[in-house]
């Protein structure tokens, strides 16, 4: 296949140079220790701090445990207030602790969950708010906390998109009672799979660290029903490998975004968001969103049209997570009280965007969307 048929996906792992891993591979094997609270485990901890600027956070093995274990250290129950637009990792974190979601609509601009939705759905069982910072754009944090203070609920951020993004020079991982990560290897920072909740103080970290490893305490102590949540060494170690290149990633991916801005806008039809003023975006995800009516074309016929050009869009988020199975009877989930996530959900693409896409295939995807 040439280069010009070359499919090109949506992500693409972030892959430092595989000598630069060995030495780390090599150190693992020598000190035999390969999980339980490592050296790297603990160091990657240490540098993540620094680097988030934040002052305590604790790696899982992935990210939905790390959203379930956070609701598990917070003892959240009844209700939670989510948002329907979002992975489905979300809402099932909060089924795995017998929780009941309810959904509400999201903003028309960012596809955040709308805080002038959220008091109507405040109901005496309603215990905490569960937010998603989509596409690593900020949530209104301001106004939710404000809510979250006036009812006296507890505030969880799924911040699975948002690692390094800050809104006034501050990580919005400092916000909320826990923000949680995803690492898994489609996002802009790795490590393979792998997540993480960030928290305030020493008392809640020591709880979290408790609960993803079973409970243990000690070793014949066991102060809670923990689960096995432990990020191992080898993976750890990645991920320290992959923290000296991200800031690489996220440039190479900002320069991605502002050459779709440019090559397609003015297009009738095509929208795409505007990015936040005072924000430091990671550039996570470019998702476009079509009016069939004013494009010419259903949302699908493009995205059917551009994996016939080896172009392999996704289409984030769709369905919505109201609309599964497991959710949809639930009242909240109606479509009549979920409008604009509804739309949003049939009109997205999210374009190729990751460090390993050339100018050319940039070229090649704004080509490909213009002709149609």
């Amino acid at each position: 296949m040439n280069d010009a048929k070359k499919n090109i996906t949506v992500t693409s792992p972030l892959l430092p140079p595989l000598e630069e891993f060995m030495p780390y591979l090599q150190d693992i094997w020598e000190r035999h220790w390969l999980t339980n609270n490592g050296h790297y485990h603990q160091e990657l901890e240490r540098e993540l701090c620094e680097y988030l600027g934040v002052k305590y956070i604790s790696v899982f093995s992935n990210g939905t445990l790390a959203l379930i274990t956070a609701l598990q250290a917070l003892r959240i129950t009844g209700e939670v207030i989510t948002t329907p637009y979002s992975f489905v990792a979300t809402t099932h974190s909060l089924w795995w602790n017998g929780i009941k979601p309810v959904f509400v609509d999201v903003e028309p601009k960012t596809f955040n969950i709308d805080p002038e939705k959220i008091e109507a759905a405040i109901t005496p069982k309603t215990t905490a708010i569960m937010p998603v910072h989509v596409y690593g754009n900020p949530c209104n944090i301001d106004k939710i906390q404000q809510i979250a203070d006036t009812y006296g609920l507890k505030v969880i951020y799924d911040a699975a998109h948002a690692f390094g993004v800050k809104e006034g020079g501050k990580s919005v991982l400092n916000f909320g009672d826990l923000s949680i990560l995803s690492f898994h290897a489609t996002k802009v920072f790795s490590t393979i799979e792998g997540g993480a909740i960030v928290c305030h103080d020493e008392k809640m970290k020591q709880r979290i660290d408790y609960l993803k490893n079973f409970g243990f305490a000690d070793e014949v102590t066991v102060v809670a029903p923990g689960i096995n949540a432990k990020l191992n060494e080898v993976q750890s170690a990645f991920g320290l490998m992959s923290l000296k290149h991200v800031d690489a990633a996220i440039a190479k991916r900002k320069i991605i975004s502002e050459e779709y801005r440019a090559g397609l806008a003015g297009i009738a039809g095509l929208s795409f968001i505007s990015e936040v003023d005072n924000v430091q975006h990671n550039y996570s995800y470019f998702p476009i969103f079509i009016d069939a009516e004013k494009f010419g074309m259903e949302r699908d016929e493009l995205y059917s049209a551009l994996q016939k050009d080896g172009i392999y869009g996704r289409r984030y988020f769709y369905p919505l997570i109201s609309s599964f199975s497991t959710y949809r009877g639930l009242p909240s989930a109606s479509v009549d009280n979920l409008p604009v996530a509804n739309r949003a959900a049939n009109q997205v693409i999210c374009l190729p965007l990751h460090q390993n896409i050339t100018d050319e295939e940039v070229d090649r995807i704004i080509k490909a969307i213009i002709k149609r």
